[in-house]
């Protein structure tokens, strides 16, 4: 049923008023990218913000456009063109509709509660490399982004607490190893990944958001003087997209807080 939008006692009516889940198909626990369309639907921070606010968002119901601008604190028409390249590529879709003022307005929900790129895509034939990449670093200015604005906040804590505990890690290190030892320490971090992503969210009182951003990668040997300098880089990323941030990788010291 359509209510009458030019109610005075109901500025906003629906038109649909279908919740996240019950539009359309249900929402992935995880969905496997590899195609060059949702690839570069990834590759800008703005985009995996707008999702991280849907993800959030969606135990309490799918959000209009407005909404997520005042999540992200952006304006509103700075939006719209990165959520059509984000509905156009299936990441997020419309949920429900409502009449607003006489205007039809969307509401938007995740198709997927994680993103996991495929490991194929950054073989050195394939031609959605580049875009692999590059997804991976709009996900890095992500991190950085947002790890900025939280501490000069103060909303991050980086010294001890009472017990002698770090709040917070990060870390940076060059190792050489064999590898082996590359494969099962990746290994080690992907069941760690593993463990929180079948957790889920906790609904603890003290519950606080945790960022967890990994790259780990083996750097081959220099490429001979003559040869043609390769198109991205050969090595392939060590856990998932979004990706979670400490990095380590191969042999001196490195910094640690």
């Amino acid at each position: 049923m359509v209510e009458n939008a030019e109610s005075p006692e109901s500025p906003e009516s629906p038109v649909n008023a279908a919740s996240g889940d019950s539009a359309g198909p249900a929402v992935l626990k995880e969905r496997r990218v590899e195609d060059a369309a949702t690839l570069k639907a990834l590759a800008d921070p703005l985009r995996l913000a707008i999702l991280d606010v849907l993800v959030a968002a969606a135990g309490t119901g799918p959000l209009a456009a407005k909404e997520i601008a005042a999540a992200l604190d952006e304006p509103q028409t700075k939006l719209y063109r990165h959520i059509k390249q984000l509905e156009k590529a299936g990441l997020i879709r419309v949920a429900g509709t409502r009449l607003v003022s006489g205007i039809v307005e969307s509401r938007y929900s995740p198709a997927q509660e994680s993103l996991r790129l495929a490991p194929e895509i950054f073989s050195p034939g394939s031609p959605t490399r580049v875009d692999a990449y590059d997804a991976m670093l709009a996900a890095m200015d992500r991190v950085r982004g947002d790890f900025r604005a939280a501490a000069m906040t103060g909303r991050v804590d980086f010294s001890r607490d009472d017990s002698g505990a770090l709040s917070g890690l990060f870390s940076h290190f060059t190792y050489r190893v064999a590898p082996e030892r590359l494969v099962r320490l990746r290994g080690q971090l992907a069941a760690v990944f593993d463990e929180l992503h079948a957790e889920g969210n906790s609904a603890a009182e003290d519950a606080v958001d945790v960022t967890l951003f990994t790259l780990l990668y083996g750097v081959g040997p220099a490429p001979a003087v003559d040869a043609a300098p390769a198109s991205a880089p050969t090595s392939a990323p060590a856990s998932a997209l979004p990706p979670a941030a400490g990095s380590r990788n191969g042999g001196g010291p490195g910094t640690e807080s």
